[in-house]
């Protein structure tokens, strides 16, 4: 014989199926480790989304790469595969030269500069992302990057047959201009690469320096200040168009949110990063005039590149840019 539930419970029921089919439960792939603020940033985002919207909308963050490789995390939130993911932006450069524009030597030297030129893009970029069925959340400079060796750097020859890890085609194009040997490697695979003699240096930052122990392969960091580039954090438009709207508004809150403390965080990593590499036994130093000379001849090359290869819009863009910051 059948039970007859009380209508109390039916109605409690039916309550707790519906908040349960209203819930999103969203993936967020970053190719970056834990130790990284970019990550600590993402998982202090994903719980701000989470308490804003009352566990309406929760988002998983999936790091060092453990879900998806760095070059496929765009194409996966583009299929909808994952709803959200975070990348080197210049690592887009293939799909059009404005994705490279911060690691450009000379465009902005500086946190204030960088985050201008985030600014001054971010509507051209917001709308390449538009086209592909995405948008950008929110985007978070690096510090400026140097160059590890495991010898002091104090001539252009030694860049020489160097061969370099290069995390981007412009960084790769920079070494070429140099003489070194680009070498294409993830974040994570940068203590394998020293072991092997894959790489023998590489052009990044403090940041990740500290975060991958620099230390046990390399020597000296030369704090070159070439460029700041950026992560960028996206997510896929079908899946945010299915939100209600109060949940849209908390995901763009907590990403503003997000983005301000990101670039804070940044700085104030940069500052104890480069203080852990002197605790460690890495020798900070500037280039000298030799070594800042050919930086800036492999940096003009760079430069005479990208305006080659950048279209109308990507020269305006960089026109205002430049500009607003008075050159």
């Amino acid at each position: 014989m059948n039970k007859i539930l009380p209508r109390s419970l039916l109605l409690a029921t039916a309550c707790s199926l519906s908040v349960a089919a209203s819930a999103a439960e969203w993936t967020m792939a970053t190719p970056y480790g834990d130790a990284s603020f970019h990550t600590k940033n993402a998982k202090q985002f994903a719980e701000d989304v989470a308490e804003a919207t009352g566990g309406e909308l929760t988002i998983n963050v999936h790091s060092g790469g453990s879900l998806v490789a760095h070059g496929e995390i765009k194409p996966s939130v583009r299929r909808g595969t994952i709803e959200a993911g975070e990348v080197f932006l210049s690592t887009l450069s293939n799909e059009d030269p404005i994705f490279e524009v911060d690691t450009l030597p000379g465009v902005a030297g500086s946190y204030e500069e960088a985050y201008q030129l985030w600014q001054t893009t971010k509507p051209l970029i917001s709308e390449l992302f538009a086209n592909q069925g995405m948008m950008p959340l929110y985007a978070v400079a690096w510090p400026a990057q140097g160059i590890y060796t495991d010898f002091e750097l104090n001539d252009p020859e030694q860049f020489k047959g160097l061969r370099v890890r290069a995390p981007n085609i412009n960084t790769q194009r920079f070494v070429d201009y140099l003489g070194g040997s680009p070498t294409e490697t993830e974040e994570s695979d940068i203590p394998t690469a020293f072991s092997t003699g894959r790489v023998d240096a590489m052009i990044t930052s403090s940041s990740t320096g500290n975060s991958m122990t620099a230390w046990d392969y390399v020597s000296h960091y030369t704090d070159a200040n070439l460029w700041l580039p950026k992560n960028i954090v996206f997510i896929n438009q079908r899946a945010f168009d299915r939100l209600d709207e109060a949940t849209q508004e908390a995901l763009l809150e907590a990403a503003a949110r997000a983005e301000e403390r990101g670039w804070q965080m940044s700085r104030d990593d940069s500052q104890a990063s480069l203080e852990k590499l002197q605790e460690n036994g890495i020798t900070v130093s500037k280039p000298n005039e030799e070594v800042a000379a050919a930086l800036q001849e492999a940096g003009n090359q760079l430069f005479s590149s990208w305006q080659e290869r950048a279209g109308e819009q990507s020269m305006q863009v960089l026109e205002e840019y430049q500009q607003q910051r008075g050159n």
